[in-house]
């Protein structure tokens, strides 16, 4: 049986749908009130504070998917994400579980250097060090070698659906409600994103290719980065504008700081800000490596799904 914790994100989702499709067998959805996404899910309530619940969740799995989220809220990140991410690796460990841990990049210098696995980490503010130290602890848990234990980690996201990322909000959302989009701090510097169903799908085969333990993975990407005023020009004209697809303003860092003096969601964003100052370089080139025959979707071709999406569920 394989378990997702944390099963109600868009990356959960995508994910169980990527098992359903080429994993067929028992899947196990856990959160404090999980959906289905298929008929035949297995479905347990648990919270993942809780120790004892997360263990009987855990119980009977012989893989597990940490992909547990929380709102962007620091306090809450550094009272609540350590104790779920240790009580999951505890409840794998007792059920000999190989554990799947899915990352972000907060824990990474935000400048121009190329990110790769062994890029060393220097978090700026206090939901990266949150990130590096669960980075660590799911390190440890590797060396420690109870379990076998990967990391995949993933930059921002942009996707279908409701994909909740910095991307979507100002760019894509803002086209589906016919408004201008917005850039972060800068619109000439160069982007690295994942396709959300990509990053799910590359999960999937990690989880269920036994020599990819042990490891950190750096999830694929298309290497055609574009900057925000491409990405924006790209997304104009999937939703049909092009007379105006290159129409945007940019916030700026002072601006994107002021407003976090009167909006906490905002302010909640602030230590991300030097990050869209530089070029941001993700590089996947050992997963592309380590698997040839995975189709990574290009950035038009993301763009014009999500503008399909939209204009079919259109009244």
């Amino acid at each position: 049986m394989q378990t997702i914790l944390g099963a109600n994100g868009q990356i959960a989702i995508e994910l169980a749908r990527e098992l359903q499709r080429s994993r067929p067998g028992p899947l196990k959805l856990v959160s404090r009130n999980p959906r289905l996404v298929h008929e035949s899910n297995l479905l347990q309530a648990a919270n993942l504070l809780d120790a004892e619940q997360t263990r009987q969740a855990v119980q009977g799995s012989h893989i597990v998917y940490f992909t547990a989220g929380l709102p962007p809220d620091t306090e809450l990140w550094e009272r609540q994400f350590p104790t779920m991410l240790r009580n999951a690796l505890a409840a794998s460990r007792a059920a000999g579980a190989r554990f799947v841990y899915f990352d972000n990049t907060y824990m990474y210098p935000q400048d121009e250097r190329l990110q790769t696995e062994t890029t060393a980490f220097a978090p700026v503010g206090r939901k990266g060090q949150v990130r590096a130290a669960m980075a660590q602890m799911v390190l440890s848990e590797m060396t420690r070698g109870e379990i076998p234990v990967l990391i995949a980690r993933a930059p921002e996201f942009y996707g279908p659906a409701q994909t909740q990322s910095i991307t979507n909000t100002l760019v894509i959302d803002r086209l589906k409600a016919g408004k201008t989009p917005l850039a972060p701090v800068r619109d000439d510097r160069l982007r690295t994103l994942i396709w959300t169903p990509d990053a799910s799908r590359a999960l999937a085969l990690l989880g269920n290719t036994p020599e990819a333990y042990g490891q950190t993975w750096h999830l694929p990407c298309d290497d055609d980065r574009p900057t925000y005023r491409q990405l924006i020009q790209w997304a104009g004209q999937s939703f049909g504008r092009a007379s105006t697809s290159s129409r945007h303003h940019v916030l700026s860092r002072w601006a994107l700081n002021a407003a976090g003096l009167i909006s906490r969601p905002v302010a909640e964003l602030r230590e991300l800000l030097p990050r869209y100052a530089h070029d941001n370089l993700f590089d996947s080139s050992k997963f592309k490596q380590a698997f040839p025959e995975f189709a990574v979707t290009r950035y038009q071709q993301g763009l014009a799904l999500i503008a399909e999406e939209f204009q079919q569920n259109q009244p």
